[in-house]
């Protein structure tokens, strides 16, 4: 990935790797903490590498981090490796879940049963209890709500005054306030620039624009770009012609999601219209992944659900015995929180290939979709490379480009556009924009009150398990990279 490259962090200091997705950035603080090649057999030469005696690494997938199968196990497995007394660690324990903003009925709760953001936030977690006089962050707040992400840096700040802190982060807002230098990258991971904030946004906007990366007010650009007024006229059209649409594709009534048989998500009423895109957002642990994977009949469900028109036969729940499980049903496309659920084949182009199948292509018209869909989202490495073998931006684009490829008539989405630059975000709200205008329904999960505001049509407000309301997306437009919410 590197050639030539000479990079240094005095004691102390605070530096953001910035960079478009899959330059690199992820890789090179793998290479300062000594995973690669340590830990990940990488090939690597260099003249010299110094690395820090005292470390703490935050992956950005949190999966890739835990070592126990329990919330209190994860911590208590740190704090004993620093021979903290038993007597000690239920104090330390609390103080540093709260610090990132963690709250627990009972701290024995399984890991795997946690939301992405709420492991992510234990992950920061388990690095702080270290102490460690270097932290290497690798966007640990991509899939945290804007609540859990002001927690989360709010906690980094509190405990990194004498500390030297290497970060990869797309949430630029929350950092280029505190960073002492930011090192710029381009695709290729050569260093286009090396300075201050102000130095780097002033001085390199044509760069930060030319490889799609993020930097203040990119939204605001972008909301007055050609191909967002294309699309707010287009949808302007679109409402002077409602009487003509359609009944609703989606309808829930009384609908409730379970897992291990108890209600984790209520829908009193909703429902989606063809050619309607809606954004369910709420904070993390609220139900959002749970709705969709409810509406999928990955969990057991119960009430009135009609899709295209017609009853799903849901899946069964029972006590004291395993529930019936139906198919997800046919008409319905899923894109999971993490992509790596998602893959079941081995190479990008056998993904996408897969997803073809139920539309019975040619050989000839199949092979010309996928070398489309596989450029249309930017992966233009090797067509046989493994998904595995991706960076985490890439994995979450093949596992949207697997979902919109097959056409299907609904679209759900977790999160598809986390630990992505602003190019590729734009592109993937673009690509789901065509689909939106052909018709497909697009129900999608996001943290993002840009994405929210400016691309919605209706969204789902999910609180403590319950949809609470259904709104319209001018409440949750930003000014300043802000929530503006107006009940």
């Amino acid at each position: 990935m590197f050639k030539d490259l000479s990079f240094a962090v005095p004691q102390g200091q605070k530096v953001l790797l910035l960079g478009p997705s899959g330059c690199g950035k992820s890789t090179l603080l793998q290479v300062l903490s000594g995973i690669i090649p340590g830990s990940v057999e990488v090939p690597l030469t260099c003249d010299s590498v110094r690395r820090p005696d005292s470390w703490g690494f935050v992956f950005q997938d949190p999966d890739t981090q835990f070592c126990m199968p329990y919330v209190d196990e994860e911590l208590a497995f740190v704090l004993e490796n620093l021979s903290v007394p038993r007597e000690r660690m239920e104090e330390e324990i609390g103080r540093v879940l709260r610090k990132v903003g963690l709250v627990f009925e009972d701290i024995h709760t399984p890991i795997q049963t946690l939301s992405q953001g709420m492991k992510q936030r234990l992950a920061l977690a388990s690095v702080l209890l270290l102490q460690p006089e270097v932290l290497y962050l690798d966007e640990p707040s991509a899939m945290l709500d804007p609540e859990g992400t002001e927690q989360i840096w709010a906690a980094v700040k509190e405990i990194s005054a004498n500390k030297t802190l290497v970060i990869v982060e797309h949430k630029i807002e929350q950092v280029i306030d505190w960073v002492d230098r930011i090192a710029l990258f381009d695709a290729d991971g050569a260093i286009l620039a090396d300075g201050t904030p102000d130095e780097i946004f002033h001085r390199h906007k044509e760069e930060l624009v030319r490889f799609g990366i993020w930097y203040p007010q990119v939204w605001e650009d972008y909301i007055r770009s050609d191909a967002y007024q294309e699309i707010e006229q287009q949808r302007r059209k679109e409402r002077q012609a409602l009487e003509g649409r359609p009944g609703p594709v989606l309808e829930l009534r009384d609908f409730a999601g379970y897992r291990q048989e108890e209600v984790r998500i209520e829908v009193p009423q909703a429902e989606g219209q063809p050619g309607q895109w809606i954004c369910i957002v709420g904070e993390n642990g609220a139900g959002k992944s749970t709705l969709l994977q409810s509406i999928m009949q990955l969990l057991p469900t119960s009430g009135t659900y009609r899709l295209c028109g017609e009853e799903v036969r849901q899946t069964v729940r029972g006590r004291r015995k395993r529930s019936v499980k139906s198919p997800p049903p046919p008409e319905l496309a899923f894109v999971f929180q993490n992509p790596e659920m998602q893959f079941i084949t081995n190479s990008l182009y056998d993904e996408l290939a897969y997803s073809l199948r139920p539309l019975k292509l040619s050989e000839e018209e199949a092979d010309k979709k996928v070398k489309q869909t596989l450029e249309a989202f930017g992966l233009y490495m090797s067509e046989r490379r493994h998904p595995y073998q991706l960076s985490v931006g890439q994995k979450r684009r093949l596992s949207v480009a697997s979902a919109v490829i097959g056409e299907k008539p609904v679209l759900l989405l977790d999160e598809p556009t986390f630990g992505q630059d602003a190019r590729n975000t734009f592109a993937i709200l673009e690509k789901l924009e065509e689909l939106r205008v052909k018709g497909t329904t697009i129900i999608m999960v996001t943290h993002d009150p840009n994405i929210a505001g400016y691309f919605s049509d209706q969204i789902w407000r999910i609180e403590r398990g319950r949809l609470v309301a259904v709104e319209p997306p001018e409440l949750w437009r930003c000014v300043r990279h802000e929530f503006v919410h107006t009940p």
